[in-house]
């Protein structure tokens, strides 16, 4: 059994389609059908005549990830598929088929692998750092395998959760046309380091603070509870100068980076009703799960929720305002990079 990554275009095109119909695609639109390829050089000419003008550098990724897509991806096998329509996400699942051509669908959904998704995506946050820098890879499709990346992967779709590196890390078989390609730094690379640092620093109530600082840099005054058990309430937050004017704001945060489920948003609306607060807010950083994001839907005039990502929004938004201890614990630097996926 292996692990590999599968990404679903540049800006998540066929993510939709790949959940809906329960499989992996890729694009390649001017190849075709690759089943009747025995050989990696079968598929290496039919990329050549159809892009005649790619370097051999560029012949050869393009060959070796369409050979590991048609012929390499086994059933069993788990599938990570990073979301672009879902920041700060990804799905995991496991290859169900063989490969498949399809021509009856659109051009960049005819390359095909069935595959079972897990119900609920996972927040990146969940995996450790020396994990994501194995998936964060510009290519489509590559087999990471460092840092035990097989196994632990396996358990993040049992699970949900990274368990890090375990014993002696032995060096498995590889293609280097498609095993552990070198990351890169993009805006994607940099959020994850961000994030788990957030993560592994701010646990529980750290995380209280730092929310209760970037929502005083909005003009709140936040009197935040003690740690323990807290009735739903973390933060209780107000405008003007005493703090008494509206908006009222009741606030929760769940640092742990799994997804919370409904009771949490019914325990935070009943803290809303219990303090006459005019607004809510959860901070989960490992996000919601479908059940409770339905049940967020009908509050939505109230009630906003931040996962991992939009708090980082935030917090990137009005880091120059937080107190100088913060940033010190929390020591970001503002770059301006070209975010260009075909470098």
């Amino acid at each position: 059994m292996s692990a590999w990554v599968v990404r679903a275009g540049m800006h998540g095109e066929a993510e939709e389609f790949n959940l809906g119909h329960s499989v992996a695609s890729v694009g390649w639109p001017e190849i075709g059908d690759l089943s009747s390829c025995t050989t990696r050089d079968a598929v290496a000419s039919l990329v050549a005549q159809a892009y005649p003008e790619m370097t051999a550098s560029k012949l050869a990724a393009a060959t070796g990830q369409l050979w590991a897509f048609s012929h390499s991806i086994r059933p069993g096998d788990v599938v990570v598929m990073p979301l672009k329509t879902q920041r700060g996400m990804l799905t995991i699942g496991r290859c169900t088929g063989r490969y498949r051509y399809d021509g009856s669908q659109p051009v960049h959904h005819r390359h095909l692998l069935p595959a079972e998704w897990r119900t609920e995506p996972v927040a990146r946050v969940v995996i450790k750092d020396d994990l994501l820098a194995s998936l964060n890879a510009i290519r489509t499709v590559f087999n990471p395998t460092r840092n035990q990346a097989e196994n632990r992967l396996v358990h993040v779709l049992e699970h949900g959760t990274d368990p890090g590196l375990s014993g002696v890390t032995a060096v498995p078989d590889r293609d280097e046309n498609v095993a552990d390609p070198d990351p890169v730094p993009t805006l994607e690379a940099i959020r994850d380091r961000v994030r788990t640092h957030v993560a592994e620093n701010f646990a529980e109530h750290k995380l209280t603070h730092l929310v209760a600082e970037v929502l005083e840099t909005m003009g709140f005054h936040c009197e935040v509870s003690p740690a323990g058990p807290d009735g739903g309430v973390d933060i209780l937050a107000g405008s003007g100068p005493l703090g008494l004017d509206s908006p009222t704001l009741v606030v929760e945060v769940k640092s742990e980076p799994t997804p919370v489920g409904s009771a949490v948003v019914r325990g935070l609306h009943s803290a809303m009703t219990r303090y006459d607060a005019d607004q809510g807010l959860l901070v989960a950083l490992g996000g919601t799960t479908t059940p409770a994001q339905r049940e967020f839907s009908t509050l939505r005039t109230r009630l906003r929720v931040w996962d991992a990502d939009t708090f980082l929004d935030h917090l990137f938004d009005r880091y120059e305002m937080l107190p100088a201890l913060t940033r010190q614990k929390l020591p970001l630097t503002r770059a301006w990079v070209l975010d260009d996926p075909s470098e």
